[in-house]
């Protein structure tokens, strides 16, 4: 039975660089797709609204895991030969979109309707209104359950593991299997996700109780 000793420490840690990197190319990635897919909710026009309600529909009605598959596998089988770490990249950034998409949707739908006759009666266009007036306040609104979410994709890249990218989970699987200590291994790894999310929940904590005494 081997000990744990610096080499193995430096490539958990190696582990974890892949983890912040994919959960935060899916947040931003998300987040960019999830702005259009909120304003295809709250829009007018029926297809964008139905087109929209049938993207979160598909994403938050099948398992994380399935979707890295479909991903994967499905790219390959078009013929594209693809890196484990931009397959899973997309994955979670399309995950992360209709989530986002979602959360934002009902910040946009919070915010009062007189904000919007407001923008209008001052003769600002669709743009300059959401620009200016609506989506400060609706991402205001909903900065604790996007915090919320942050936390859930840190965990959720954990699952990049079953397609063969070596995050952090995946990289304690390795070192358990070198040292034949998986208690100590996992415990070291709940570590470092707990010193990750935890100070992230905190953050959403405090915003929400902040929200709530402005809204009193």
């Amino acid at each position: 039975m081997a000990s744990i000793g610096v080499n193995e420490l430096l490539f958990l840690l190696q582990g974890l660089k892949w983890t912040i990197a994919l959960a935060a190319i899916g947040f931003v990635g998300g987040g960019i797709f999830g702005l259009g897919v909120a304003l295809m909710r709250v829009s007018t026009h029926a297809v964008l609204w139905r087109s929209g309600a049938a993207y979160i529909a598909v994403f938050q009605g099948t398992p994380l895991l399935m979707q890295l598959f479909v991903v994967y596998y499905g790219i390959g089988l078009l013929g594209v030969n693809v890196d484990a770490w931009i397959a899973v990249a997309i994955a979670f950034t399309l995950h992360a979109s209709a989530f986002l998409g979602e959360i934002w949707r009902g910040g946009i739908q919070s915010v009062p309707k007189g904000q919007t006759e407001a923008g209008k009666a001052l003769g600002l266009h669709y743009v300059s209104r959401m620009k200016d007036v609506i989506l400060p306040q609706a991402l205001k609104i909903s900065l604790p359950a996007t915090i919320g979410f942050l936390v859930q994709l840190v965990k959720g890249t954990s699952l990049a593991a079953i397609v063969g990218f070596v995050e952090l989970s995946r990289a304690g699987q390795i070192v358990s299997n070198q040292t034949f200590r998986p208690l100590m291994v996992f415990a070291i790894i709940g570590a470092i996700y707990f010193a990750l999310c935890w100070p992230l929940s905190l953050w959403g904590a405090s915003m929400e109780r902040r929200l709530a005494k402005a809204a009193r």
